[in-house]
């Protein structure tokens, strides 16, 4: 029935909105939850809309979840408010070609190396790397390397706590580390927040970085997934032709967007609060635990 379609979508937002941008990995998630709760959307009409709007949605809902930060630091992003001074507007610009270096090696890998792959191989990146043992091997690993970084530094002072401070090398450093998110399970923030932590960031520094260099990551993904889809409906399937979307799967997208972007502006400010007092150890554990389970699921079915 359409109307369970519709209620998935919701929790489906709701888990997006949450795991985005806590260091927990919203693919580990959301495989998760589709295992047991799966997707149906378009089955009736190709035997591969399912996993292909899926495939879509799944990246389109990020669009939702990034205008959170958007929203929540506009005055922080948005270098025409005529109530920043000449020196924030400054500021503002330099943060932006900072995210912009950072935006650099995971795009390279991401688009570049993603088409090279498949067209040598037939699959890409996710094809080979998206799967339950993957997912649960990087919760596991990343897991233990936020423990030990944290109390590791526990002791530190940090040495980067403004954006101003941030310079292009180190930007490209943490571009790096947003590139090894490509592997599923490893969490887009935990990996960028992990680099931010070692390379020397405070906790809120690293924090805040780490969402503004969603931004593009997140707009560019959800592009390419979205003209990838239109590319498949518009004739580029098995059956040759152009296929008609339901109107109900574009309502179940909006949906899952709007719920994504509503509980995103909870967990980003959840997150902010918490870093200030704590630090990243607790979703280190929570990633074993959840790896683990994952782990002992899929190796049993």
């Amino acid at each position: 029935m359409i109307v369970f379609e519709y209620i998935k979508a919701i929790f489906l937002g709701i888990i997006e909105g949450i795991t985005e941008w806590l260091p927990i990995s919203s693919t580990g998630h959301i495989i998760l939850f589709d295992e047991f709760f799966p997707m149906t959307v378009g089955a009736e009409i190709h035997p591969d809309f399912t996993s292909e709007f899926m495939s879509m949605f799944e990246v389109v809902i990020q669009m939702g979840a990034i205008m959170a930060v958007v929203v929540l630091f506009w005055s922080k992003l948005w270098p025409f408010s005529k109530n920043a001074s000449r020196e924030e507007r400054k500021e503002i610009w330099q943060t932006w070609f900072k995210v912009c270096v950072a935006s650099v090696p995971a795009a390279a890998v991401g688009i570049v190396l993603d088409k090279v792959i498949e067209k040598i191989t037939g699959r890409d990146i996710d094809g080979w790397l998206y799967n339950g043992t993957v997912v649960a091997l990087m919760l596991i690993v990343y897991g233990i390397l936020f423990i030990i970084i944290e109390k590791r530094n526990a002791k530190k002072e940090p040495k980067i706590t403004a954006f101003s401070q941030i310079s292009y090398k180190y930007a490209f450093l943490l571009g790096v580390f947003q590139m090894l998110a490509i592997i599923p399970g490893t969490s887009r923030s935990g990996a960028t927040i992990l680099g931010a932590i070692l390379i020397g960031f405070s906790r809120t520094c690293g924090a805040e970085f780490s969402f503004f260099m969603g931004i593009p990551a997140m707009v560019g993904g959800s592009l390419i997934k979205a003209l990838g889809f239109l590319q498949f409906v518009g004739g580029e399937n098995s059956y040759g032709t152009a296929l008609s979307v339901p109107s109900y799967a574009w309502v179940i997208l909006a949906i899952a967007t709007v719920i994504a972007f509503a509980v995103s502006m909870i967990a980003i400010k959840f997150l902010m609060n918490f870093v200030k007092k704590h630090s990243f150890a607790p979703f280190g554990i929570y990633r074993i635990i959840l790896g683990i389970l994952v782990l002992v699921y899929f190796t049993l079915n």
